[in-house]
C-alpha cells in the first residue's frame, strides 16, 4: 500500500519490464498494489496479477497508470475511485478477471455504485472526475471492459481496443456501459459483444446525461445494437462517425446526429 504523495515537478515513479511481477498469490483476498491518497505517481511496465483486486485508488489524483499488463484477477483490474481524479490510465493489457466473483469482474472501473458512497465518499457522490482511458487493450472480463459509474464527470475514453469474448450476461451485455455525465468516448474499437457495444444507463438521478459517443467503430457480431441509450433525455449524443457493424438491430436505438 501507498500513503504518500509526489509533486506535479517529482512524481513517485514505479517501473519495471513485463516480467517485474506484483502478485497478491490469491485472486480471492486483497489488493494487489493499492494507493491511498496517493497523488503524482507513475506506474509504468510491470505486470500485476493474482489478486481479488488488481490495482486500486482512494484519492489519489494526477496518477500515471502506463503499461501495465493486469491478469488473473478475482474482481476488477484497475478501479479509480473515492474522488480519484485527473489521472491516467494509458497502453496497459488487461485479461482475465472475475475469477472471484464474474459480477465485479470489470477490466477499468471509474467510481462508485450510489450503493457505495457512504461506504467509500461519506454519501457524496464518487466524483472521481477528469480521467482520461486511452490505448488500452481489454479482453476477457466477465463483466464490462470498462464500467464507468454514476457521479464522474469529464473522462475521456479513447483509442481503446475492446473484446467481449468471456463476458457473462448475469455480469455485462457491453464492453462499455457509462452511467456518469459528459464523458466523451470515441476512436475505440469493439469486438463481439454477447449483447451491446456501447451502452449509457440512469441508476441514479442526474446521472448518465450527456455524453458523447464520436467515431468508435463496434463489431459487435451479436444481438443488440451498437449503441444502446436508456432514455432520449439523456441527451447522449452518437454521432453519425461511427460504424456498426454485424448488430442485429443496427447502429442504435436513437438517431445519430451529424456534425
Amino acid at each position: 500500500m501507498a500513503t504518500s504523495s509526489g509533486i506535479a515537478a517529482e512524481p513517485i515513479t514505479l517501473c519495471g519490464g513485463r516480467d517485474s511481477l506484483l502478485n497478491g498469490e490469491d485472486v480471492n483476498h486483497g489488493y494487489v498494489l493499492y494507493l491511498d491518497k496517493a497523488s503524482w505517481w507513475q506506474l509504468e511496465g510491470f505486470t500485476i496479477e493474482n489478486g481479488q483486486k488488481g490495482l486500486v485508488t482512494d484519492g489519489s489524483s494526477h496518477d500515471l497508470i502506463y503499461g501495465l499488463y493486469v491478469h488473473s484477477i478475482g474482481d476488477e483490474a484497475i478501479h479509480l475511485r473515492s474522488f480519484s481524479s485527473d489521472d491516467i490510465i494509458s497502453h496497459c493489457i488487461i485479461r482475465d478477471t472475475g475469477l472471484h466473483t464474474q459480477f465485479f469482474g470489470e477490466g477499468i472501473y471509474v467510481g462508485s455504485a450510489h450503493k457505495n458512497w457512504c461506504r467509500y465518499t461519506n454519501c457524496l457522490p464518487d466524483r472521481s472526475d477528469n480521467n482520461t482511458i486511452a490505448f488500452n487493450n481489454i479482453a476477457h472480463t466477465t463483466a464490462e471492459n470498462i464500467d464507468i459509474k454514476e457521479g464522474t464527470t469529464g473522462g475521456i475514453i479513447m483509442h481503446n481496443t475492446l473484446n467481449g469474448a468471456g463476458m457473462v450476461a448475469s455480469a455485462a451485455t457491453a464492453w462499455i456501459n457509462v452511467k456518469g455525465n459528459d464523458w466523451t468516448v470515441e476512436d475505440n474499437t469493439g469486438t463481439y459483444s454477447i449483447g451491446d457495444g456501447f451502452q449509457v444507463h440512469q441508476v441514479y438521478p442526474g446521472w448518465g446525461i450527456g455524453n458523447v459517443f464520436n467515431n468508435d467503430s463496434a463489431n459487435v457480431e451479436g444481438p443488440g445494437y451498437g449503441f444502446y441509450v436508456q432514455s432520449r433525455s439523456l441527451r447522449t449524443v452518437i454521432t453519425c462517425s461511427n460504424s456498426v457493424r454485424g448488430a442485429v438491430h443496427g447502429l442504435s436505438n436513437i438517431s445519430c446526429t451529424s456534425i
